[in-house]
């Protein structure tokens, strides 16, 4: 097993199954009446937000009680972050607290890979500027498994803002390499010109959502992440919800078996409908679900089950 978790590249398929079977038997927790786990009693978790995040920092929060760790949760709002201390400094200080695992969110590209040199315990990336966010591509693919019984083969089309989406560059990485074809779509301002091949050999890119929803076994929408964008990247709300917005006509082109994903938050009646967002083919709700569950698995696998 992998020492840290920084991108969707580190997983080869092997450790990447293992952990999504491991997260099948974490599910099994959820149902029990008392629902906790011994395999983590003794170790500390620290939540390390620079961002604002209501379901990621919950989801780590939520796993790692359920396996009994110790949990701090550090906001840099109110901390010593506001008075100038640097990343290297919080992580000297995380480190001297004896912190077994580090679960990160910041702003800055690559700022995981820099605090997994400064500690020595397990870093997660939970997502780090427009970079990464490795374990919502394993939540993701654990519920398109759970759903459609397999990964390899499978025909995913991730729709919307990928010049700015973590989870679109984790999730193209991932989903590669267990076998899953990923198509790219949405306006060629947001679509950078070599991101397809650069990530991932044989990732195609569309401009054209209606031409790909015949084909397509899952959609995945990303969010208009409207606070990272600096410039006009399309004409109006209303003219990008018109061309690469999912609404019911839309939906009803793809394959029966198909379903809709969609990480969150989202933006209602712009990237996807209510009628979309709220219907049995989407997985939304799913997702949060799973998240605990893969992220129970990422921490056990990292911090207790190494040798399991």
């Amino acid at each position: 097993m992998i020492r840290h978790l920084l991108s969707g590249g580190d997983l080869d398929a092997a450790t990447a199954t293992r952990i999504l079977d491991t997260a099948a038997e974490m599910a099994t927790v959820a149902g029990r009446e008392v629902k906790k786990l011994p395999a983590l009693r003794g170790r500390t978790v620290v939540n390390l937000f620079y961002e604002d995040s209501t379901r990621t920092r919950i989801s780590f929060e939520a796993a790692a009680k359920r396996l009994s760790a110790d949990v701090i949760n550090f906001s840099a709002k109110g901390s010593s972050v506001t008075k100038g201390e640097s990343l290297k400094d919080t992580a000297l200080t995380l480190q001297a607290m004896g912190a077994d695992a580090v679960v990160v969110r910041h702003p800055a590209s690559g700022a995981a890979h820099r605090l997994a040199e400064w500690v020595d315990g397990s870093v997660v990336n939970a997502g780090d500027g427009t970079h990464e966010h490795p374990t919502q591509a394993l939540l993701d693919a654990y519920t398109m498994r759970s759903r459609l019984g397999r990964l390899a083969g499978l025909s995913v089309a991730v729709v919307g803002d990928v010049l700015h989406s973590r989870v679109a560059r984790s999730n193209v990485l991932l989903l590669s390499t267990l076998g899953a074809k990923v198509t790219l779509v949405g306006p060629p301002t947001l679509i950078p010109l070599d991101i397809a091949q650069a990530l991932a050999p044989g990732t195609d890119v569309s401009y054209d959502l209606d031409a790909v929803l015949p084909a397509s076994d899952v959609v995945m929408m990303l969010r208009v992440q409207r606070e990272r964008m600096n410039d006009s990247y399309f004409p109006s709300a209303r003219e990008y919800a018109r061309r690469y917005g999912l609404d019911g006509p839309r939906m009803r082109r793809l394959p029966e078996h198909a379903i809709v994903m969609h990480p969150g938050p989202m933006n209602r009646g712009m990237e996807i409908t209510p009628e979309v967002a709220d219907s049995p083919r989407s997985t939304i709700v799913e997702q949060v679900a799973n998240g605990v569950s893969v992220r129970m698995a990422v921490l056990y696998l990292l911090l207790g089950g190494n040798n399991a």
